[in-house]
């Protein structure tokens, strides 16, 4: 069932003054300009704005029109014996690396009195705003956020730069938004690249198949380490290798493009470089389809040292990524911010960067011994 008439006209409203574009005491637009904006009834903007105003979001002035309330000033003395809360947005909440992340900042929340509230974008602008329009009303103490498509332009800045105008403290985690410049506790996903590049080399590959999401930033900063492993050794690099994807088909299109190089009779890559271990995995059924070996024929590298990386036949080479660590570090962060805010003495707070490592295992050898 669509959305009804009124309803969209009530959204719009709410959501400009979520992403404060409609500031407190500000009046909004009139009746018939709103009739003629969605094509409504004077009935339906009525319908719409009276309910906004029960609920809070708008106030009435007779004769002079209808304003925005002040929703900060609504919520003084509200908070004194409130239960300290911090949400936690990511893309994913029960899938891969996610749960470990999620267990380690819970465990130190919990621990300091906050009460958690998760939600998840599936990696989606759409759901990111729906989801910050949840969480400003809510007015959490802090917020921990994976944000969504990090490495391309995000339609919902307004609402971060809203939550910084009400003063509600935030960080982000494995990636975040460049032009905000926040708080952040991320991998060095570059020196990642340049690890998993590097130790193929090492090995004597250099015709290195490698896949990289580059909707995320974490996909374009492993790129950039894989391109500068092969400048520093001077081997030359072949852009056919490089395959980038998006969100949207995340497996489909690594899927396909592995298929149709082992299909190939000759120029054939002796390595293949994974965005992360998930990957690896849907590589792995790809590579058995061909009765490919691995790493006889085909070494391969993972990324974040997951489960995955054992429970295969194949242990998988990957590396390292902090999981519940970051987590904890992140809670902390966190948790210093909202104290700085509320006007404690604390000093700088810094942008924890976590450095990787290569965890070797039997998906990888060298070139002339395969």
């Amino acid at each position: 069932m669509g959305e009804t008439k009124y309803s969209k006209v009530k959204s719009w409203i709410k959501s400009n003054i979520l992403d404060g574009t409609f500031e407190p005491k500000q009046k909004i637009s009139s009746e018939s300009k709103l009739m003629d904006q969605f094509n409504v009834s004077r009935h339906t903007v009525r319908l719409a704005i009276g309910e906004l105003v029960s609920e809070g979001w708008l106030y009435r002035e007779q004769g002079s029109g209808t304003y925005v309330s002040n929703r900060a000033s609504m919520e003084v003395g509200k908070s004194e014996n409130a239960q300290k809360k911090v949400a936690i947005i990511t893309t994913y909440i029960s899938d891969y690396i996610f749960p470990s992340i999620i267990r380690g900042a819970e465990k130190v929340l919990s621990k300091e009195g906050y009460q958690v509230s998760l939600f998840s974008t599936n990696n989606d602008h759409e759901k990111e705003k729906q989801i910050l329009e949840t969480i400003i009303p809510q007015r959490f103490d802090g917020l921990i956020i994976e944000p969504t498509k990090s490495a391309t332009s995000n339609p919902n800045i307004k609402y971060y730069l809203h939550l910084e105008l009400l003063g509600i403290p935030y960080i982000m985690i494995n990636a975040y938004y460049d032009e905000l410049e926040p708080l952040h506790v991320t991998v060095d996903d570059e020196a990642g690249g340049y690890l998993q590049t590097n130790h193929l080399l090492e090995l004597g590959h250099t015709n290195i198949l490698a896949f990289f999401k580059t909707d995320d930033m974490q996909g374009t900063k492993r790129m950039k380490g894989y391109l500068k492993a092969y400048r520093a050794t001077g081997v030359p690099i072949n852009p056919k290798n490089i395959v980038t994807y998006d969100t949207a088909g995340k497996f489909d299109v690594p899927v396909q493009v592995l298929t149709n190089v082992l299909k190939r009779s000759t120029d054939k890559p002796t390595a293949i470089i994974c965005y992360n271990d998930e990957l690896a995995m849907k590589l792995l059924d790809v590579i058995r389809q061909f009765h490919v070996s691995v790493p006889g024929d085909l070494s391969l590298v993972g990324f974040d040292d997951t489960f995955f990386a054992e429970v295969s036949e194949v242990k998988l080479t990957s590396v390292s990524h902090p999981k519940s660590e970051l987590g904890e570090v992140a809670a902390n962060t966190i948790i210093s911010l909202i104290r700085k805010t509320a006007g404690g003495s604390l000093g700088q707070i810094e942008s924890p960067v976590f450095t990787p490592s290569l965890v070797i295992r039997n998906s990888t050898k060298a070139i002339d011994s395969q």
